[in-house]
């Protein structure tokens, strides 16, 4: 048996999806229903249940976006890190295996290959380096799961999001039988308000960035296989393999669904999700190197955003996701 927490959640939610499919039995939790943070609460029922393996789909990043974060931090800070530490905690003690949901925003930018050696760019934006993604993809590379965060609390610019998701990671990684797996920016074929492809048809204008993404669907699918498959405990990145920039996605979008919609492109972080950003946006390329070398694969960037769109399905009513 699985034991879900963050069940009602954008990712969690995901999770569910696919344990029904898979007929594997689990238990969704969420926060209003059984308050998982309290370490001695979720101890016991860990000990009464014993679970083969915890997911955390937990967490909280703001509401309508990461912004948020900024105001809220007390929230953030207990739902990003204080609640992986208390699972991480309680694991530990029950010889639990469990996987946390982090993310692959605690970088910006991504390596570059100079006379056969890699250094770092943050700003992927530059009109030189846009002419070497297009000439010569395979000169730029992603971060792997090695490289230390470079848009932590430990180097500015930072948003207080991805430092709480960088501080949780170092927090737990030496705790017990673990995976971390970092998506991408998430998408799915469902018009709904975590949705990047729902953000890019709603938003004023369309920050042009580069990006690593990860369908939902695949995402959830991958990061089971890897316990599925006894992979090694540890990070692991969990993108669909290849990156698009924003406007390739838009001229998809704008193929596929052929919305009535004038997209405006911005080259900064101001206005993507909407005007008066707190927090400095970042873009960031992954390296899926070692998830590959397990044997689990994913679809192609290009190739599931293409499959969401064609199934493309109108919005739901709205999930109030506050952290779950």
């Amino acid at each position: 048996m699985i034991l879900l927490l963050g069940a009602s959640g954008y990712v969690g939610q995901a999770f569910a999806t696919e344990l029904r499919r898979r007929q594997w039995p689990f238990i969704p939790l969420t926060r209003q229903a059984f308050d998982y943070t309290n370490f001695d609460l979720l101890f016991d029922y860990v000990r009464k249940t014993q679970p083969e393996f915890i997911i955390n789909a937990a967490g909280y990043m703001g509401k309508p976006n990461v912004d948020a974060c900024e105001v809220a931090r007390e929230q953030t800070l207990c739902a990003n890190v204080l609640l992986p530490k208390v699972i991480a905690r309680v694991c530990l003690m029950t010889n639990t295996p469990w996987g946390h949901v982090s993310s692959g925003y605690i970088y910006a930018g991504a390596k570059l290959v100079h006379d056969g050696r890699p250094s770092t760019e943050t700003n992927l934006n530059q009109s030189e380096l846009r002419r070497l993604f297009a000439e010569h993809p395979e000169k730029i590379r992603g971060f792997t799961e090695w490289d230390e965060p470079n848009y932590s609390s430990q180097s500015a610019p930072w948003s207080f999001y991805s430092g709480t998701k960088a501080l949780a990671e170092k927090a737990i990684q030496a705790m017990g039988q673990s995976f971390i797996w970092r998506p991408g920016i998430p998408f799915n074929e469902r018009d709904e308000p975590r949705n990047f492809l729902s953000k890019l048809q709603h938003c004023a204008r369309v920050y042009d960035g580069v990006n690593s993404i990860s369908h939902l669907g695949d995402f959830v699918r991958a990061a089971l296989e890897l316990w599925e498959r006894n992979a090694p405990f540890g990070i692991y990145n969990v993108t669909n393999p290849g990156v698009l920039t924003t406007r390739q996605v838009v001229e998809m979008i704008q193929r596929i669904l052929k919305p009535d919609h004038h997209f405006e492109f911005s080259g900064d972080g101001e206005g993507h999700w909407g005007a008066g950003a707190k927090a400095p946006w970042s873009n960031c390329i992954l390296d899926v190197s070692k998830m590959l070398a397990t044997g689990v694969r994913m679809r192609s960037a290009r190739e599931a955003v293409e499959d969401a769109l064609r199934k493309w399905r109108a919005a739901t009513p709205a999930l109030e996701l506050r952290w779950n």
